[in-house]
């Protein structure tokens, strides 16, 4: 009985730290978010083009870039609820910040902050993630907690377009703002977890290693594959809606459904991606084989000018298997990181969500305001086939380094 309760009191441990962390990564991607569907409204109450709100997304990815690696440090350091919370108070802030006072500087000071807040959410979650789930249910524990973050993308442009609606775009972004303190109560008051996950989130860690440890060839050319992974997103998540009516006519609302259904889609395939990383060690060719025909759909989108049914169901097919190849693409980083390192190591390779962030935004809106829309979706393609290449590529040497160090003679 005793060893049952304590398995049971575990579990329930774990489940509690999985909700905490999935929480805050649905307000973080919820809040990434908030400015593309509201691109329109934005460009025309502000005065200014795309290539203007591209780089303002592009300022949060630089400042988001250039916190990674010192929160990496802190989560390890200091704990990972403390970084989760300033994480959350700093972009609530931000987004209050601008719908209080909606000017393009106060939008690049906001957008700085909220920088600054996402470099906190991957390093603290998987931190927390890796040090209390067992390895034999880590991919789902992965796969619910990206999942979690994907329902917060799926979510916001319908909820932010209907908020703004109704009670105007001021109110849309202070709302926006608001979830990050609601969210932030929670956190704050989540110690009832059980031991093992009370320790991670207050700060218990393993033995701290050196920058050498961290900075290996294979943790570098993860960070270039994650960057990548971002490029290959960024055009359809927030360029796709108006692409798809300067191309081809699409109505605004009904784009903004097939955004709506992409990543939906993405959030169901993530849960099914957490399946199949627990069942192979195979990661880097799920995520090739995926993002290969991930590239054909997003092809078909772009060129043929599907009608409504159509063109959500290629969405769709799109989404489920960006999101399908997600929890591989995390067990690839949780086997390169050094013990103890688990904080800097995806502190490190995260950031190249932000360098693909920073290149996206300013490229996708160069190809929207000199009127190819269509291309949207072309370089989307292009990229989805590089990162395909890359990820073969890379399994294709780490199998050979494996053959190479099975058969070397025993000293």
């Amino acid at each position: 009985m005793t060893a049952a309760a304590g398995g049971g009191e575990k579990r329930t441990g774990e489940a509690h730290a999985i909700l905490l962390v999935s929480l805050a990564h649905f307000t973080n991607h919820f809040q990434n978010l908030v400015l593309p569907p509201l691109f329109p409204l934005l460009k025309d109450r502000l005065g200014i083009g795309f290539v203007e709100l591209g780089f303002a997304l592009t300022v949060a990815n630089i400042l988001s870039v250039a916190a990674q690696l010192p929160v990496g440090f802190l989560v390890d350091r200091i704990g990972a609820r403390r970084m989760l919370v300033a994480g959350l108070v700093f972009s609530a802030l931000a987004f209050i910040g601008f719908g209080l006072a909606p000017t393009y500087p106060h939008l690049l000071i906001a957008m700085a902050f909220v920088g600054l807040s996402n470099s906190v959410f991957h390093p603290s979650d998987y931190a927390i993630l890796s040090a209390i789930v067992p390895a034999s249910r880590v991919g789902r524990a992965f796969s619910i907690h990206t999942f979690a973050g994907f329902l917060g993308n799926a979510i916001a442009p319908v909820t932010l377009l209907a908020v703004a609606a109704a009670f105007g775009l001021n109110t849309a972004l202070i709302a926006a703002g608001a979830i990050g303190l609601f969210v932030t109560v929670p956190i704050l008051t989540g110690r009832s977890v059980d031991t093992p996950a009370r320790q991670v989130l207050s700060g218990a860690h393993e033995p701290r290693q050196g920058m050498a440890s961290i900075l290996t060839p294979t943790i570098i050319g993860l960070t270039g594959f994650f960057a990548l992974l971002s490029l290959s997103g960024s055009g359809i998540s927030n360029f796709s809606v108006v692409a798809l009516g300067s191309a081809f006519g699409t109505p605004f609302s009904v784009a903004n459904v097939a955004l709506t259904v992409y990543l939906s889609a993405q959030a169901i395939g993530v849960l099914l991606g957490g399946f199949v990383a627990d069942m192979t060690r195979r990661h880097a060719e799920v995520a090739s084989v995926g993002y290969a025909v991930n590239a054909c759909i997003v092809l078909c989108i772009g060129t043929l000018g599907l009608g409504p049914a159509l063109l959500f169901a290629a969405m769709a097919g799109a989404g489920l298997l960006g999101g399908l190849i997600m929890p591989s693409r995390d067990m690839l980083v949780r086997a390169a990181a050094p013990p103890g390192a688990m904080g800097r190591t995806f502190g490190i390779v995260t950031s190249g969500f932000n360098i693909g962030g920073m290149v996206g935004p300013l490229m996708f809106g160069f190809i929207m305001d000199h009127g190819m829309p269509r291309w949207v979706f072309g370089a989307s393609v292009i990229v989805m086939l590089i990162t395909a290449a890359v990820a073969l590529i890379g399994e294709r040497r780490a199998w050979r380094r494996r053959r190479i160090a099975s058969e070397a003679p025993a000293e």
